[in-house]
């Protein structure tokens, strides 16, 4: 038996409302399990089986782990799963270029930088960790659609930075979505499968992405054994728990010590602190607090700190321990190492700065001595350039 099923059709509700169901062109691939295949408008045969024909779009470290399964796949060819595999990344000051540009080079794998998607044929796309929306003409030249690999459980923490999120808020459970891509919004299509995870006590950012990568990365190889069943399948996302989870900016890791609890801060740090160390303003200078630590209860029954006013910034250095201890909303926190003009341990900064102060202002309050929230200046908003759509 032979059907004939045109490839587009129709276009697809702007924004992606409540009403939006799958396309029907998946709808057809599941009821034709049974056909010895199909074809799309312009007589190209659509498989409705394995092996598939990918396009792979991704970036950084998260999408390389999914990249690397991909791979995996291909050269398996006892399993038969992916029969080609081509990569789509975007462009990188690096002469390296970004961590999936990298593997697909040294993998021998063909690369196109965006906004240049070859021009093969595929099956399905897959996106993880890309960071640019995709136009509909683009998404409907795949019979099977795209697919994301996103790090959280959708809803909540729709956006470029879930992971940091994650983290940065306290959740004690993360997770991945795999979900279909829709066009003109992000991470609003619907839910093909979804796992959790518990979040270690104290994991960074960096730790977590490192346990979501690879989840997340057999579960899309567990919907691409069975991705006409797994489209047929999909549910819609809920309307309830959405939080979104924006791009991380340098303001986000200047330290507010009148506002921000020591929880809050070391969370911060777990968060961002590998990409952008956390600052603040010591003296009209910023400061990049390196290495922080929490703080041992002996340690603050020190008569020094419980002698003297405290005052959110307040720096003290405690000689036995070697750290900075630095004063926030409600408790201490402890630093190691810090960065001025250049990286410096806390003996050195209280050597180099703290002592010679006290030696300049014998007659100031200790409470003067101290770090202040760095406010920096709200970048300016770049003129939106005209998108053209990909055809």
């Amino acid at each position: 038996m032979r059907v004939l099923v045109r490839c587009c059709c129709g276009p697809l509700p702007v924004g992606g409302g409540a009403g939006w169901r799958p396309d029907p062109r998946w709808r057809a691939l599941a009821r034709l399990s049974a056909a010895p295949g199909w074809e799309d408008g312009q007589g190209a045969r659509v498989r409705e089986k394995p092996p598939w024909r990918v396009l792979f779009f991704g970036t950084d470290q998260f999408a390389r782990e999914t990249l690397r399964a991909l791979h995996a796949a291909r050269e398996n060819r006892e399993e038969e799963l992916i029969e080609k595999l081509e990569v789509v990344t975007v462009p990188s000051p690096s002469p390296k270029g970004l961590p999936v540009k990298q593997y697909a080079v040294q993998s021998q794998l063909p690369v196109y930088e965006w906004p240049d998607v070859g021009s093969g044929e595929y099956d399905v796309g897959v996106v993880a960790s890309f960071g640019r929306l995709l136009s509909e003409a683009l998404i409907l030249k795949f019979p099977y659609g795209i697919l994301n690999v996103h790090p959280s459980c959708l809803p909540r923490w729709r956006g470029p930075a879930p992971i940091i999120h994650t983290i940065l808020h306290g959740d004690t459970v993360a997770g991945v979505t795999i979900m279909q891509i829709k066009p003109k919004r992000f991470d609003v299509g619907p839910i093909l499968k979804q796992e959790t995870v518990p979040v270690p006590p104290r994991s960074t950012s960096k730790e977590l992405e490192a346990v979501l990568s690879r989840l997340g990365a057999n579960m899309l190889i567990s919907v691409l054994k069975n991705l006409p069943e797994s489209l047929n399948n999909g549910r819609q996302q809920p309307a309830e728990g959405v939080t979104h989870a924006p791009k991380i900016s340098a303001a986000t890791s200047c330290i507010k010590w009148e506002e921000q609890t020591s929880e809050q801060i070391f969370r911060l740090y777990r968060a961002v602190g590998n990409i952008i160390p956390l600052q603040t303003l010591w003296m009209d200078n910023t400061v990049k607090l390196l290495d922080l630590v929490e703080v041992d209860s002996s340690i603050l029954s020190d008569s020094k700190l419980t002698g003297q006013a405290v005052i959110p910034g307040l720096v003290v250095y405690h000689k036995q321990s070697q750290i900075l201890l630095v004063c926030c909303k409600d408790n201490w926190i402890g630093v190691r190492s810090v960065m001025l003009k250049k990286t410096l341990t806390a003996t050195d900064f209280y050597n180099g700065y703290l002592h010679p102060w006290y030696q300049k202002n014998s007659q100031a309050q200790p409470s003067q001595c101290r770090f202040q929230t760095l406010r920096l200046p709200p970048k300016k908003k770049k003129q939106k350039k005209k998108i053209v759509a990909m055809q």
